[in-house]
């Protein structure tokens, strides 16, 4: 018998499995691969401190989440971790005028509860081509030191091996809860029962498929997401910043000689994982203007995946009030690389009876 099991082993899974290993828990960590789960699709830019989002519920989680990294990584390298797909390259937002002395002014205001955004500063045009060289037009910018990049595959094949080094089982396969006179007691894995005190679901997506033998239903949705991956290997780009632009445009240096671009937001009933002429249309049509060079790389491939997002646009984390004993956070959104980490270690808090850094009543399930 397991004291946990963890269901779902995206960023957010990953992350509970490896705390809960940490403080000495009995944890097994199921996951299905699915096909399309956000972890491995999204860039992962962390660099929350310039948004003019106003909901400081979710600030508060996604400032914390960000500066969460300044412990994790070293942590995780001193395992032997040391592939984890994060670097400190800084981020650059690219809009007009107005919206950057707007995004400054929030930025400043920030920085005394976020050190970790390191420094501010105005960047002219020369300078904005000289630490990115393929954008090409400028109408202002700013740049955040603090700001960085990660790779979601690689930070979470980082934190399962963390786990399993501190004794946490892995196994790829699906999972269905054992429930017993109304009780979840554990998971079935094919013909075998696996029980534990407590059922923790971290299954963005598809979390809803789980609750069914509970007849429960969380208020999760998806979101496709579709994100070019372009190689342009005359280009040595490890070193590049991150570019934030308008309506949504992102450029990440994924690896040196290639970008990712993104990416769209397309509300789903369903989940549809195709590629679609639209939103290569969409993606290409924001960064040729910018970065008009862009038309001479070649295309690596079409991720798509499907985040999680609630009716608030906040993540949800907390007990099933009708079974206690199974835990649930999900719902992060775009915001997965940056809050999946630190949310994974507030989630085996949770789970472990310990002091949580976040206030519970803002992020409980519905």
């Amino acid at each position: 018998m397991y004291s946990h099991i963890v269901i779902g082993a995206g960023i957010l899974g990953a992350s509970t499995a490896y705390h809960l290993a940490k403080e000495g828990a009995s944890v097994l960590l199921v996951d299905r691969k699915e096909a399309g789960r956000a972890t491995h699709v999204a860039a992962g830019i962390i660099c929350p401190w310039m948004t003019q989002r106003r909901n400081k519920a979710w600030y508060r989680l996604a400032n914390n989440g960000a500066h969460y990294y300044d412990t994790l990584i070293p942590e995780l390298e001193a395992l032997g971790e040391t592939t984890t797909g994060y670097q400190k390259v800084g981020a650059i937002a690219l809009h007009e005028t107005s919206k950057i002395e707007k995004m400054q002014v929030i930025a400043e205001n920030r920085f005394p509860e976020a050190p970790a955004i390191q420094q501010i500063e105005r960047l002219t045009a020369d300078r904005v081509q000289q630490m990115f060289p393929l954008i090409e037009y400028v109408e202002d910018a700013l740049f955040v030191s603090g700001g960085a990049r990660v790779d979601g595959r690689a930070l979470r094949a980082a934190l399962e091996r963390g786990a399993l080094k501190q004794q946490a089982k892995v196994v790829e396969a699906d999972a269905s809860l054992i429930v017993v006179d109304g009780q979840v007691k554990g998971v079935r894995i094919e013909d075998e029962m696996h029980y534990a005190e407590q059922i923790i679901l971290t299954a963005g997506v598809w979390v809803n498929e789980l609750l069914e033998p509970l007849h429960l239903e969380l208020d999760i949705r998806p979101e496709k997401g579709q994100i070019l991956h372009l190689d342009v290997t005359a280009e040595q780009t490890e070193q590049w910043p991150v570019i934030m632009g308008q309506r949504g445009l992102y450029l990440v240096s994924i690896e040196d000689g290639k970008l990712a671009l993104g990416s769209t937001h397309e509300k789903q009933l369903d989940y549809n994982l195709q590629p679609t002429v639209k939103g290569m249309h969409a993606l290409l049509t924001r960064a040729l203007p910018v970065a008009p060079a862009l038309e001479d790389s070649k295309i690596n491939e079409m991720r798509v995946g499907l985040r999680p997002y609630t009716s608030t646009s906040l993540p949800i984390i907390g007990r099933l009030a009708t079974h206690p004993n199974v835990l649930v956070a999900n719902g992060l959104g775009a915001s997965g690389l940056t809050i999946g980490p630190y949310l994974g270690r507030e989630l085996a808090k949770l789970a472990l009876g310990q002091e949580l850094d976040i206030n519970l009543e803002d992020y409980l399930p519905q």
